[in-house]
């Protein structure tokens, strides 16, 4: 299987009240550094859909070896943006969904959903009896997400095939920990967020 990673970096962040995929983390890493970081180290391709404004950002990641997409319907929100980077993706049997707001996600969680996902499963993350991120499709759903529109992403997909979902158990209970405010940065590790599939 030929899978790979779609990484959704193109939200406006209203909530944090300025652009958080560039907050530092204690670290002193940027948030979307951090989630780049762990990617890497899964070992899978990767493709990040940028806003369609993003020009310098896009630059910057290009010239560290990062292939990007300014996606150009990602006003319409997250569904658009996730319509516009599937249809670059026709070579792959799998793709997995990640949202660029999910810094300690490891990387054994990716490569673990990655090998567990076939071209007509769906395969979800499941720790603590809870659903997180990121999320795999078998290129069968390929077409449908490419007809996604507004803000819902892909969870309608979910209920439509919930009899072809697969959960996967990992043992990362970052899985479910985003960051919708500046003080989700500096929370504990064991205080994780209320992230939903493929949202």
């Amino acid at each position: 299987m030929n899978v790979g990673i779609l990484l959704l970096a193109a939200g406006s962040a209203s909530r944090f009240r300025s652009d958080k995929r560039l907050a530092l983390m204690p670290d002193s890493n940027t948030v979307l550094d951090n989630v780049l970081a762990n990617i890497v180290l899964s070992g899978l391709p990767l493709l990040v859909c940028l806003g369609p404004d993003d020009h310098e950002l896009g630059e910057n990641l290009e010239g560290r070896g990062f292939a990007c997409l300014l996606c150009q319907r990602a006003g319409e929100g997250m569904g658009g943006t996730l319509a516009e980077g599937i249809a670059k993706l026709s070579d792959l049997d799998g793709v997995l969904i990640a949202l660029a707001d999910m810094p300690w996600i490891e990387p054994a969680s990716y490569r673990i959903i990655a090998e567990q996902l076939t071209q007509g499963t769906i395969c979800i993350p499941v720790s603590g009896g809870r659903r997180g991120h990121p999320v795999g499709f078998g290129s069968r759903y390929f077409d449908e997400l490419r007809q996604l529109s507004g803000d819902t992403g892909a969870r309608k997909l979910l209920d439509l095939h919930a009899n072809l979902v697969r959960e996967i158990p990992v043992e990362d209970p970052a899985i479910h920990r985003d960051i919708d405010v500046p003080a989700d940065i500096s929370l504990d590790a064991r205080e994780v967020g209320q992230s939903s599939p493929a949202s």
